[in-house]
């Protein structure tokens, strides 16, 4: 019998009976990955549809598709409010601080960590940076509060050491509330943010180091010459996806820190959306708000994608 002929019907009905087979020798797999699928078609691309509600005037009484057109207006009464700038300002100014600080910290941690050759230390270490991980910022912005208050833990030690004269009430001051959100999300990050880092220097050949050890290296040399640049493609993949959350500064953590006096240090831009659109049932004006600051993150992921991919040859896609 002949074989069938290469790019013929019968060669295409017999690749198509073999993925038949495939298909159903994987079936309980099938199923399983279906159900992510299903999940992820009806919470996440199904409720785009509701972005056409940043181009209408909706008011929630009445259904999406009988709200009037207004185009752009939404977008255009968004940055000519006068509150827009101080927003901006505020949120640019937290997140790139945070990425200027935040980021390299984590790396320097992990770094560390990986040369501590104690078990034991080096366990009782991670498990006191990756608590605070754990809990979430209702819980840690009460600690917070408590310290900071001019009866708190930290005006007690300052006025002990002599370094002010009288407490401070530090969450009513707006020149502190930067420091204070800074801090707070290091400390409350660090140790969780290293794991990847150290899962990545975990990878790294012991036969560098042996060789490096043969030719003389210190550990610093070592760290320098070899970790780092074996981890190099993790940091790349990192940083893009931190370049596209620029715009973003932990909404939970600011909405349980802020309050009216510092609110000229606080007010970012998922706040002011929560405040101005959501608060106020202005349901278009948060969504177009929101939808400017999605496109502004992909031109930002694309942008940081394409300069490290013609910098270092690693990226995203």
């Amino acid at each position: 019998m002949p074989s069938p002929q290469i790019g013929g019907p019968e060669a295409g009905s017999e690749r198509w009976r073999r993925w038949l087979r495939k298909i159903y020798s994987q079936r309980y797999l099938q199923v399983m990955a279906l159900l992510g699928v299903a999940w992820m078609i009806i919470f996440n691309y199904i409720p785009m549809y509701g972005i056409i509600i940043a181009f209408k005037e909706f008011d929630i009484i009445f259904p999406v598709s009988q709200a009037p057109w207004v185009g752009l207006d939404q977008f255009k009464e968004f940055l000519g409010d006068d509150e827009v700038w101080n927003v901006v300002r505020n949120t640019l100014g937290i997140s790139l601080i945070k990425l200027i600080i935040g980021f390299p910290l984590p790396i320097l941690f992990a770094l560390l960590l990986n040369e501590v050759r104690s078990v034991l230390f080096k366990k009782w270490i991670q498990t006191i940076t990756y608590l605070p991980h754990f809990l979430s910022w209702v819980i840690l912005g009460g600690i917070l509060a408590t310290w900071l208050a001019d009866v708190g833990i930290i005006n007690k030690v300052l006025l002990a050491l002599n370094f002010i004269d009288t407490p401070i009430t530090y969450l009513a001051e707006p020149k502190y509330f930067w420091t204070i959100i800074i801090t707070s999300d290091i400390w409350k990050e660090l140790g969780w943010s290293a794991i990847i880092y150290l899962a990545a220097i975990s990878s790294v050949s012991t036969e560098l180091y042996e060789a490096a050890t043969i030719d003389g290296a210190g550990r610093t040399q070592k760290m320098w010459n070899i970790t780092l640049p074996s981890i190099k493609g993790t940091i790349t993949i990192l940083f893009i996806l931190a370049i596209s959350g620029v715009l973003n500064s932990n909404f939970d953590q600011i909405l349980v820190l802020r309050n009216s006096l510092n609110e000229s240090a606080s007010n970012v831009i998922d706040v002011y959306v929560y405040h101005t659109g959501l608060a106020d049932g202005r349901y278009s004006y948060a969504t177009a708000v929101g939808l400017l600051k999605s496109i502004i993150a992909l031109g930002l992921l694309l942008g940081a994608n394409y300069i490290t991919k013609k910098m270092n040859e690693t990226s995203l896609f």
